[in-house]
């Protein structure tokens, strides 16, 4: 299940989390965003329990991402001991954020 993260969830559920979470950073007028929201919607219910997946709309909280260096979209990050370890920038195909996710050891 996909959580959906804004400016004031964002510590909770993410920096705070004991697992690893899978950030989407996206927008409603991004078409490569929308091209991969079914793939992210795919991890978040394959890794159920195992990770969390939240999206972050980047209009809604752009303090956020900028605070992370996202200056393109889609940009999908991992978090793990509320630090980033991992990114996908673009459209790519779920391959990529599985290998992703493996390389945080999950």
């Amino acid at each position: 299940m996909e959580i959906t993260l804004t400016n004031e969830n964002f510590e909770e559920e993410v920096i705070k989390s004991d697992i690893p979470v899978l950030v989407d950073f996206w927008a409603t007028w991004c078409g490569p965003c929308r091209m991969l929201a079914p793939t992210v919607e795919e991890i978040a219910d394959e890794y159920d329990g195992k990770i969390k997946v939240g999206k972050l709309n980047v209009d809604d909280a752009q303090e956020l991402a900028v605070s992370y260096g996202v200056s393109s979209i889609p940009t999908v990050m991992l978090f793990k001991g509320g630090k980033p370890v991992g990114q996908s920038v673009g459209y790519v195909p779920k391959g990529n954020l599985v290998a992703l996710i493996s390389s945080a050891g999950e």
